[in-house]
């Protein structure tokens, strides 16, 4: 078995307290009526480099708003995208908007969703024949404008997982599909529950999702199985020229546990991502007959949730009556699949431009088109609420850099989401 990727040396850090376990959830409250889815291999052994600098959250959030009363729409912004999965920016400046599409390309937009320009083309290494396959996830380094990196997931024409890292021309405007340097590697027995996201956090480490590996009922045993990384989350220091463990992880010194992983029982979290404010981390995991959920990781969090699969799929327990919950992490909310069939993450709302949509996170269903919004309560419970049912396949929602919020339709569109009401 391959070796995992080395651990970098200890360094001072404020991780904040233990998180909590999550057990209230939040069952969405009916629509507006508006209409509108293994092991590691590193490539070399590298030393310890510098680490990045914690980002400290802020002391005070504000309150949310109460989310059944929001009405939203789904404003067109481009169009003649080829099978987009994910939309993002490099946090440079520009304004752009990078599409990913899932053959391999990724193209840069405009602000304003003109000049579609192609970015990246790995089109010729990326396999992306099944559904869950191609290029997957994408994260800027959050010193892009300076260093041009750039961090994508993908399946090569095997059905395995690959992170890589790219470097952008001077100018920013193109990558050298050249400069690829692979990071890490994941052997996938099928050829579903790949996941794919990546995400820089406000630790400034990078985070990846994994799927349990495909197939039903957990078929790999992978769920709860610490000694792989697959149907797990992953926290990777890629500041130096390889990628290397950060040494607070919370299964470095557990025997028979990759050191990787930060966060494990998950099906296949397909998007999460980082409230800008709060440093709060949402996962949407996709569930498999019955159940969708969405997840939060409290900002504080030393790493280290059970999220439950295939204990559970949602708060349920999961082909079985009764289980033990002791020690799993339960969703904030869930939907049934009366009402959908595949959870797709999104963002908590940070934006200017509608400020009655702050500090909700939406998430939408790939095969209803649905969209839900989830926010904390004055006295900490859970509110969730369906807001819009589209008719857009909802592949990923996205980021601007001033803080919009962006669906992705894997039919070709991207919209903007927009609050209608008052």
């Amino acid at each position: 078995m391959a070796q995992p990727l080395p651990v970098a040396t200890a360094r001072a850090m404020d991780t904040g307290a233990a998180p909590p376990t999550n057990t209230a959830t939040a069952s969405p409250a009916p629509a507006a009526t508006a209409r509108a889815s293994a092991t590691t291999t590193p490539t070399a052994t590298v030393a310890a480099t510098a680490t990045p600098t914690a980002t400290p959250a802020p002391t005070a959030t504000p309150t949310a708003p109460a989310v059944a009363g929001l009405r939203v729409a789904l404003a067109p912004l481009a169009e003649d995208l080829a099978r987009p999965v994910f939309a993002g920016h490099a946090g440079d400046g520009s304004g752009r908007i990078f599409v990913l599409e899932k053959a391999g390309r990724i193209v840069a937009l405009n602000a304003d969703g003109s000049q579609a320009l192609t970015f990246l083309d790995i089109r010729g290494r990326v396999g992306s024949d099944a559904s869950e396959q191609g290029l997957l996830g994408l994260a800027f380094d959050p010193a892009f404008a300076a260093n041009g990196r750039l961090f994508v997931n993908y399946t090569d024409k095997d059905g395995d997982t690959v992170i890589s890292r790219f470097q952008a021309n001077p100018e920013r405007t193109a990558a050298d599909p050249a400069s690829e340097t692979v990071l890490l590697t994941a052997a996938q027995p099928a050829s579903n529950h790949n996941g794919g996201m990546l995400a820089f956090g406000p630790d400034g480490y990078l985070y990846a999702g994994l799927g349990d590996g495909g197939g039903a009922d957990d078929s790999y045993g992978n769920g709860q199985d610490l000694n792989t990384i697959l149907g797990t989350l992953l926290r990777l220091d890629v500041s130096g020229e390889d990628a290397v463990v950060p040494a607070d992880n919370p299964f470095v010194e557990q025997e028979s546990a990759r050191p990787e992983i930060w966060a494990y029982g998950l099906r296949n979290p397909w998007r999460f991502s980082f409230d800008r404010l709060t440093g709060q981390m949402w996962i949407a995991d996709v569930g498999q007959n019955l159940w969708e959920e969405v997840n939060v990781q409290p900002a504080g969090s030393r790493g280290g949730e059970n999220y439950g699969w295939p204990i559970m799929e949602g708060t349920h327990c999961f082909q079985a009556s009764t289980c033990d919950r002791e020690g799993l992490t339960l969703p904030v909310a869930e939907y049934s699949h009366d009402l959908g069939c595949s959870i797709t993450g999104g963002y908590v709302y940070r934006g200017a431009a509608q400020p009655a949509l702050q500090g909700v996170y939406f998430y939408g269903d790939y095969c209803s088109g649905r969209i839900w919004g989830v926010a904390p309560t004055a006295d900490g419970a859970w509110q969730a609420a369906e807001l819009l049912e589209s008719d857009a396949q909802i592949s990923s929602f996205g980021e601007t850099e001033d803080g919009e919020l962006v669906v992705v339709d894997y039919a070709g569109n991207l919209f903007r989401l927009v609050h209608t009401g008052d």
